[in-house]
């Protein structure tokens, strides 16, 4: 009871004495531009500077009991004094709940903590520099090892030594935890609701919790923080999710089969390696074993009744309940922002596997600009931050996680909430700072598929863009192909890997050959295009289904072509959930949103044309004179997306016919500020 009651007194004096947690709470300067100007520069200097406390002590498999008994294992990191000590004095703490294994990121922290290395690696992204080659895509790989992220990831030592303590826990089911893996589900949210707690309670916590991490740590971060639990005071979720089933396990209906197999089977993986220290000790945790063999390899039995099954009705069951929009499982995996209430610092990508939430989740937030902030960089999954901590570029993400966490958990008034608040990379511009992320200035034109030849393009079929339908009705087909493999989408599944190749990363010429192309007049001045963008595609199938991708494409004077965004759908799961959607005036989409339900299913019919609505996640990008834009279709985009197999064996794997009619128009719809002269 006291402890509860002290941990409620201490969240009560932080939210009113807030400049008085700390004696370096004096007003810093105020940012300016991406860089932040003076105030960014005293953030990395604050994160690369001499520390108050010269060591970190580490506490190894601390047992948090959940409230059905399972145990989690977690790691603790505190500040301690030169004799290795830990202090006295109660701190905040950075709560990382992680499948990817406590004993993961004490390796990888334990390597960059060696003496050296780290500067080391630093100045090695800094050195390696190959843009302009055919290995470009290396120096965004390096860049990336030296934007922070890895502290996000792992543990940031400069963040504990500055009087943080920081707790990294393996989410049930996964690591040392007991327990079955429950992938985000409602079990696992109560349990970092639990943690949490846990954290405030103990003696060396002052009662504030913070959250970080990457990726399914950036997840879990969003949905508590829909739940707000008392003791959470700002979370700084990294190329995070708000539904993970719509945007990375079948976005528009089709399974990411390039990522999924590979996740499962590293996290499945790395869920089975024993504690052998506990098991030396004679401390070997019998419940852990029988848990891993109650459930070995999570869903991955799942995963291959969709790859396998010949009807739906032999579907597994977890994936039947998947398809079912009204599921518990379903409503579990979506978090709705707009119960956030604690500061919340969203950082992604234009091409991350979670580009369909970044956006959507800082718009979402009911909170002021400074209090929610966005950063969205141009790049994948596993390169969030290549151009960061570079002089005139954004701070690393280390650096802005230490100032957003030192001013909404110790109460230091350094100006990071006057940051931003939206902080972009314009695709084929430079980086920018925002008062939102769409442009207030932008305006929603349609352009027009038109079969007239444009001459731009070596495809299956070269058309145009126009401001108006043509007037002629035109048929162009378009089969299922492997042009895919080599894609910026493909590269977006892999998390960034494959961008190495610069000729599938950043050129969609080699796709191309596989699909549709329609491209516009060049662009008499630059042009920005900033927000959602939908394409509505008139379709005729040969059969009862269907599977269509289109992107939009920034078409280089030099043919060049680049892919700015991209979405798909399954024919048969094109029905509108009209309550998520978003429409102009004039009724045209801007964010269409299908229901991906097997109760909502429409199967094609052969010959007979079906409207398609597909959404396109948002972009800030700029198009230069000269440059041109582009719509690329296609009957398909293996790996990025794969229909369940009872809707893809009845595609029949056969051609797809887009039908070029002016009483039923295909056009794209995009945000557009300035005069293209088209």
């Amino acid at each position: 009871m006291r402890a509860a009651l002290r941990s409620a007194v201490v969240l009560f004096a932080a939210g009113l004495l807030s400049p008085l947690l700390t004696p370096n709470a004096a007003a810093g300067p105020i940012p300016v531009g991406p860089d932040g100007g003076a105030a960014g520069a005293a953030w990395a200097a604050t994160e690369d500077g001499p520390q108050p406390y010269p060591n970190v002590i580490i506490e190894w498999d601390v047992p948090i009991t959940m409230s059905d008994g399972t145990v989690l294992k977690s790691n603790v990191y505190r500040p301690a004094d030169a004799a290795g000590r830990p202090i006295a004095e109660p701190t905040p703490t950075i709560v990382n709940m992680t499948p990817y294994t406590k004993l993961g990121s004490m390796i990888a922290d334990s390597l960059i903590s060696i003496p050296g290395l780290s500067d080391a690696v630093l100045q090695l992204s800094r050195d390696i520099d190959m843009s302009g080659t055919p290995l470009s895509g290396v120096t965004d790989l390096t860049k990336a090892l030296g934007g922070g992220l890895i502290r996000n990831f792992t543990v940031d030592r400069q963040l504990i030594k500055s009087g943080y303590t920081q707790v990294v826990v393996d989410v049930r089911g996964t690591g040392f935890s007991q327990g079955i893996w429950d992938i985000l589900r409602a079990r696992e949210q109560q349990d970092t609701v639990e943690v949490i707690d846990w954290a405030s309670r103990q003696p060396w916590s002052n009662g504030r919790i913070g959250m970080n991490g990457v990726s399914y740590s950036g997840l879990n971060q969003l949905q508590v923080a829909a739940k707000n639990p008392p003791a959470l005071a700002a979370i700084f979720p990294v190329v995070p999710s708000r539904n993970p089933f719509r945007d990375l396990v079948a976005p528009g209906g089709a399974l990411g089969v390039a990522f999924m197999p590979m996740w499962l089977a590293a996290v499945n993986g790395g869920k089975l390696v024993p504690d052998l220290t506990g098991l030396a000790q004679g401390r070997f945790d019998t419940r852990w074993l029988a848990d891993r063999m109650a459930d070995p390899f999570t869903f991955l039995d799942a995963l291959f009744s969709v790859l396998t099954a010949p009807q739906i009705g032999d579907l597994n069951p977890k994936v039947a309940e998947l398809l079912d929009g009204n599921s518990a499982a379903r409503r579990s995996w979506e978090t709705d922002a707009t119960k956030i209430q604690v500061p919340t610092f969203v950082t992604g990508g234009w091409h991350d596997v979670f580009i369909n939430s970044q956006t959507d989740v800082y718009h979402r937030i009911p909170l002021p600009p400074g209090q929610k902030q966005l950063f969205m960089g141009d790049g994948y999954h596993i390169s969030n931050g290549n151009e960061s901590g570079r002089p005139g570029l954004p701070p690393r993400m280390d650096v802005l996680q230490r100032a957003w966490f030192d001013k909404w958990l110790k109460g230091i008034d350094n100006g990071i909430d006057k940051y931003g608040p939206v902080t972009m990379k314009q695709e084929g511009g430079g980086w920018i700072t925002e008062g939102s992320f769409q442009q207030p200035v932008s305006t929603y034109r349609r352009m027009y598929l038109s079969a007239a030849r444009s001459g731009t393009a070596n495809s299956v079929y070269d058309g145009s863009l126009f401001t108006e339908p043509s007037p002629d009705i035109a048929r162009v087909s378009v089969a299922p192909g492997l042009t895919g493999l080599c894609s910026r989408d493909t590269t977006q599944q892999l998390v960034g890997i494959p961008q190495i190749i610069v000729a599938c990363a950043e050129d969609s010429r080699i796709q191309e050959l596989g699909g549709l192309t329609f491209t516009s007049a060049p662009v008499a001045e630059q042009v920005s295009i900033s927000g959602a963008i939908a394409v509505r595609l008139n379709t005729v199938h040969d059969a009862t289904d269907g599977y269509w991708v289109a992107t939009v494409n920034d078409v280089a004077p030099d043919g060049r072509s680049t892919v700015l965004s991209s979405g798909q759908l399954v024919a048969s799961l094109r029905a509108i959930d009209e309550s998520r959607s978003t429409r102009l005036p004039n009724g045209d989409y801007t964010e269409p949103v299908p229901y991906l339900s097997l109760a909502d299913r429409q199967p094609t019919v052969p010959g007979e044309p079906a409207q398609l609505d597909i959404a396109i996640p948002g972009v800030n990008a700029v198009l230069q004179p000269g440059h041109r834009l582009r719509v690329d279709v296609y009957a398909g985009n293996f790996p990025k997306g794969l229909p369940p197999m009872p809707m893809l064996l009845e595609t029949g794997f056969r051609p797809q016919h887009l039908l070029l009619d002016p009483n039923q128009p295909s056009y794209v719809n995009l945000p557009v500020s300035g005069d293209p002269g088209w």
